[in-house]
């Protein structure tokens, strides 16, 4: 099979799978995800992703009660039966399948597990983002990795059309997130994120860079900054899963960026071989 597709249990060619119209995730987008890359069979971060998912359906209240070692082997199964060497791995779990009604189903009721895996190339560490801004609207628990993602969507459609490659979001003028990235910054020779609380998604390649700048000698800060001090960075980096650490040239039409061209290597380097090391790629 080229690309996988899994649901509880069942696996088979992706473009042949179906899932029952009364799964909660259709018509509520009840439930959460994770999604992670994979090279050479190898699941990237697994732990660290592993982790914040369980952690999702614990903040949705989804009884998901399968245990962890048993959910790795079934995403592990996922990539060992595609035929690709290195790709997106994705997964979700749904409250489960039963008739439509916004109180949680009957407690006999399970949870729906959902994987697929899809080809993903990582965003070259050389390249650079052109952002644009955009007031954050969306609701006050962006640190849950639900299926609610309207609001992003358009966001980054908005980029999209901009011939742009993220939107960042902003409350006032406080930074948060971008619509499917983390966005940091490098001032002074330190990495500076905003706080990882209800306002954004606390990434794992944000807790990596985190992790990578302090065991190289970066200085960190973890603190709400506004538009104006993004704005004013010396570098501005764009993260996620499949562009681990991506520099910003322009946000709004405006140039940014590109003062501190050594820290910004140095965390590039750090991650490249970070992820080397974890993927044998």
């Amino acid at each position: 099979m080229k690309y996988v597709g899994y649901y509880n249990g069942e696996i088979g060619p992706l473009e042949e799978m179906k899932i029952p119209m009364l799964d909660r995730a259709v018509y509520f987008g009840d439930g959460c995800y994770d999604a992670t890359t994979f090279a050479h069979n190898h699941i990237f971060a697994v732990k660290d992703h592993v982790d914040r998912f369980y952690n999702s359906c614990r903040m949705l209240e989804i009884p998901f009660d399968m245990p962890r070692e048993t959910l790795v082997n079934e995403l592990q199964k996922c990539i060992d039966a595609n035929e690709i060497d290195h790709g997106m791995l994705y997964w979700q779990c749904s409250r489960g399948t039963a008739l439509r009604a916004h109180n949680f189903p009957p407690a006999d009721v399970t949870p729906n597990l959902m994987i697929f895996t899809v080809p993903c190339e990582l965003v070259p560490m050389d390249s650079t983002f052109k952002l644009i801004s955009m007031e954050d609207t969306r609701f006050l628990h962006c640190n849950i990795k639900t299926l609610n993602l309207i609001p992003s969507v358009i966001a980054y459609q908005r980029c999209t059309e901009a011939g742009c490659q993220e939107t960042v979001f902003h409350r006032g003028e406080r930074v948060t997130e971008c619509a499917h990235s983390n966005v940091l910054m490098i001032k002074d020779g330190v990495l500076c994120t905003p706080p990882r609380d209800n306002l954004i998604l606390p990434g794992i390649t944000l807790k990596h860079l985190l992790e990578l700048a302090e065991t190289n000698g970066i200085p960190t800060r973890e603190a709400v900054f506004t538009m104006d001090e993004l704005r004013a960075a010396d570098e501005v980096i764009i993260s996620s899963s499949g562009g681990l650490c991506i520099a910003a040239d322009e946000l709004d039409g405006n140039p940014i960026g590109g003062k501190d061209p050594v820290t910004l290597k140095k965390l590039q380097d750090a991650y490249t071989a970070f992820y080397e090391k974890d993927t044998n790629y």
